[in-house]
């Protein structure tokens, strides 16, 4: 599973979003759209949206701190993964 979250230092729902992701002991890379304006870019290209929390959870997007959306994508991906043969 890949999951790529775009945040800003002070977006409250993205710290929501990291938090989620960390009680439900998955890994992520999180990217910080302030500080580097080519991955903001990527993002608005994905995603339409200026605004963070983004989120890409094995290519694809959520928007905003939506738990509900961000669990399905975790328990879809977990499927996925478990019925990989080994």
């Amino acid at each position: 599973m890949h999951i790529t979250v775009y945040t800003t230092p002070t977006c409250p729902y993205c710290k929501l979003a990291k938090d989620f992701l960390k009680e439900k002991g998955v890994s992520y890379t999180e990217i910080d759209v302030a500080a580097d304006p080519n991955a903001a870019n990527d993002m608005v290209k994905k995603s339409g949206q200026m605004g963070v929390p983004v989120m890409e959870i094995d290519g694809q997007i959520v928007v905003g701190w939506n738990q509900a959306a961000i669990n399905d994508l975790l328990e879809q991906a977990t499927k996925k993964k478990t019925k990989q043969p080994a």
